[in-house]
């Protein structure tokens, strides 16, 4: 409204005109009145109120998908049950403010509703709700249940039910769960998923450990789990669950160590110190973890693992909410990562993983175009890549990253390739430098190894935000080596798990064009023009990966779908 007032009313008049009205008629529903932006809807029925809700939202997913990211309108809705005082049209009550303070916590998108209309819901529908527990909403005296359904994770749980139950690796193998924020302030949120996310990199570098990639854990965050079903999803003897509770200067972790199998809780513990104390905590979480798994861990391999990042919390505190916005993959959320990391970097200049993360993200910059100077931030990404694994060579996330950055920046396969290999040494549980080593194996030819790298990541972290360069390494790889059916498969999975990576579409468009889908393959090349305004043949030739021969194959089918010269 701010920046577009016209802009943001009009289509708004529209959706109401076009959708929003007859949804509601459709369910028995009337509109009480509007309110701002907003609306206050009423239904004699607390299912078809719901299912009005969801099939609504779900609609403006679709919608939104051909719609540029900072032009979107998203709704956030709330539902609740209750006894409400009728005044003439208008209802007012306790139930009424319920569902008001719900649809402030809803996620943008998202239908979040209250216990008591969950349990008349029940399973009457199809939608799956997570429950994440009593929340205090504002003004309201008690603690009320919530639950939350948004199209993403309705596509996300999908996924984890129609795929088989994975088989356990041959040594002990652990998934590390979203730690829980006991903090009562939601913007400590990051550094709960820090806490999770730096035991898991820690366990991770353990040889005697299988441990699942943190971003396929964290597809569980704020939901209530059965151990048994996510043993099986994820193909894991043990879970690691717990909380971190920060108030003041003082710390608390909390964990406790469960077989998928039975169930049983093999071991618990809590662990407090000083703020300034975190790293040293999470070494005992570690030990304590890997001591109750594999007792022939030794304790040389336990320190190994132990190395830490930085010394400085601010720093740390910085890098983890950098990391968070880059994973949303738009262009405003990357600037504002880049900004994060480079406060980080400033408090520890020697911040080794932070100059490895800026350098990946200069890679995103380019591939979608979104660079103000190509030459000057090509080369600022390669330089904090190469000071990054100055700093720190023997650190599996820095050579990662840097390798990333370095493959797709300049292309300089013989200094990426080699760092991805020393990665994969330190860590042989990292699906990051398995997948990201997959893409940029691509670029060098390396089809077989490439598809096999894939591979292991894929089963490191079958939920990780950053599959869709896994299987685009698989369908690259195939694409290449002339293999279309299969081709098709994987790059069709990359862009429905990243819709708005725009190079998956051409390699996708000429599959499809060489495989004679003709329709689906201009929808995929029109899908690229739409992302990436400025490609051609020449325009793409410019910024070549791939071997030249293999890549002129993929123009070649992509100028059959309508890419222009």
């Amino acid at each position: 409204m701010g920046v577009d007032e016209v802009g943001t009313l009009a289509p708004l008049r529209a959706y109401r005109a076009e959708m929003i009205d007859d949804k509601i008629a459709q369910h028995g529903g009337r509109i009480v009145k509007t309110m701002d932006d907003g609306l206050l809807l009423e239904f004699p029925s607390v299912v078809e109120a719901t299912q009005c809700m969801v099939e609504f939202q779900s609609s403006m997913a679709e919608r939104n998908q051909s719609i540029d990211e900072d032009r979107r309108i998203t709704f956030r809705i709330g539902v609740n049950l209750g006894d409400i005082i009728i005044e003439g049209e208008d209802i007012l009550g306790d139930g009424v403010n319920i569902g008001a303070r719900l649809q402030e916590i809803a996620q943008p998108g998202g239908v979040t509703i209250s216990g008591r209309v969950y349990d008349d819901v029940g399973d009457r529908l199809e939608a799956a709700f997570t429950d994440i527990g009593e929340q205090n909403l504002k003004n309201i005296a008690r603690s009320v249940r919530v639950w939350q359904w948004s199209p993403v994770a309705a596509m996300a749980t999908a996924t984890v039910f129609t795929e088989a139950p994975l088989a356990l690796p041959d040594k002990p193998s652990i998934a590390v769960l979203p730690f829980d924020n006991m903090s009562g302030d939601p913007e400590q949120e990051y550094f709960a998923d820090g806490i999770t996310e730096d035991i898991t990199t820690a366990l991770s570098k353990i040889p005697s450990l299988f441990v699942i990639a943190r971003n396929s854990a964290f597809t569980y965050k704020s939901k209530t789990v059965d151990a048994r079903q996510v043993g099986q999803e994820l193909g894991v003897r043990y879970l690691l669950e717990g909380s971190v509770r920060k108030a003041g200067n003082r710390l608390r972790i909390t964990g406790q160590l469960i077989d998928t199998e039975s169930g049983a809780h093999l071991w618990a513990d809590k662990f407090d110190s000083a703020l300034q104390d975190v790293f040293e905590l999470q070494d005992l979480v570690t030990e304590a973890v890997a001591g109750a798994i594999e007792p022939s861990v030794t304790q040389a391999e336990i320190k190994r693992a132990g190395l830490k990042p930085t010394s400085n919390l601010q720093a740390y505190d910085y890098l983890h909410q950098a990391m968070g916005r880059a994973q949303l993959f738009t262009y405003k959320d990357l600037e504002l990562a880049m900004q994060l990391a480079r406060k980080a970097t400033d408090l520890d200049p020697n911040y080794a993983q932070a100059y490895a993360h800026i350098a990946s993200w200069y890679h995103l910059k380019k591939v979608h175009g979104w660079m103000d100077d190509e030459i000057q931030e090509t080369e600022e990404g390669v330089r904090l890549a190469h000071l990054a694994v100055q700093l720190e060579p023997n650190d599996p996330i820095v050579l990662t990253e840097a390798g990333f950055a370095v493959g797709h920046l300049n292309v300089d396969l013989r200094t990426a390739i080699p760092w991805f290999d020393r990665a994969i040494a330190l860590n042989s549980n990292s699906a990051l430098a398995f997948g990201k080593g997959a893409i940029v194996r691509t670029f060098a030819g390396n089809y077989v190894t490439a598809a096999d790298h894939a591979d292991r990541a894929l089963r490191l972290s079958p939920f990780d935000a950053w599959r869709f360069v896994f299987s685009l390494a698989r369908g690259i790889s195939h694409l290449m080596r002339r293999n279309l059916p299969e081709a098709i498969e994987w790059l069709r999975k990359a862009a429905q798990e990243n819709p708005r990576h725009s190079s998956t579409y051409l390699y996708l468009a000429s599959a499809l064009a060489y495989s004679g889908q003709m329709t689906e393959a201009q929808g995929a090349l029109a899908r690229l023009l739409e992302l990436r305004p400025m490609s051609s043949a020449t325009w793409q030739r410019q910024r070549r990966l791939i071997l030249e021969d293999d890549y002129e194959y993929a123009l070649a089918g992509a100028r059959m779908a309508g890419l222009p010269e």
